[in-house]
């Protein structure tokens, strides 16, 4: 008996038609449990899409959000009622650090800005927040050394100043937050 290639050839089944429409529910089927029915095909195919979400974007390198960055508002609590002034906290014993901590002060209570050292409303940027506060040119110095020294302990030596620094945010949490880090750090140097 002869043997024919169309008998001995084994059928693929279609892999894209596994994944086609689902069967309409039968007409024998109430509303609720056909509604019932096309809810369990929907959360099958949901949680299918969210598998092939997760694989696809596994190889995506992400940063960690940092909370103190993302969170906005204020930080301290406002003054005596009525005011809206913050008091100035108790500030470090050391110089460069107490700097550090009314430049911190005065961004919390006149504003911060980019682009200037001072803005028409008078906000300020980093730099123009400790020029302020700084009685000489040596504390000022300093202040800035120890900022960007706390800045590249986070972001790497590709931060070129603190102006720099101070004008790629489009918010204060970073700097702010870097500006009292920077305290901390003046403070445990003795500076």
């Amino acid at each position: 008996m002869p043997h024919t290639a169309t008998s001995s050839v084994t059928r693929r089944r279609d892999p894209a038609a596994a994944t086609g429409p689902a069967p309409a529910p039968s007409a024998d089927l109430s509303f609720e449990q056909r509604l019932t029915l096309i809810e369990a095909a929907m959360s099958v195919r949901l949680d299918e899409a969210a598998v092939a979400y997760e694989v696809n974007t596994a190889h995506l390198a992400t940063a960690p959000v940092d909370l103190a960055d993302a969170v906005t508002g204020p930080t301290e609590p406002a003054g005596p009622a009525g005011t809206g002034a913050r008091p100035l906290p108790e500030l470090y014993p050391t110089p460069v650090a107490a700097l550090l901590q009314r430049a911190h002060h005065r961004l919390l209570t006149g504003g911060w800005c980019t682009g200037t050292l001072v803005d028409a409303d008078g906000a300020r940027c980093l730099y123009g927040a400790i020029h302020a506060e700084a009685g000489s040119g040596h504390l000022e110095s300093d202040a800035m050394d120890v900022l960007l020294d706390a800045i590249r302990r986070e972001f790497g030596d590709t931060v070129e100043s603190v102006p720099a620094f101070n004008d790629a945010f489009g918010g204060p949490g970073v700097p702010l937050r870097l500006l009292g880090q920077a305290a901390v750090l003046a403070d445990a140097r003795g500076l």
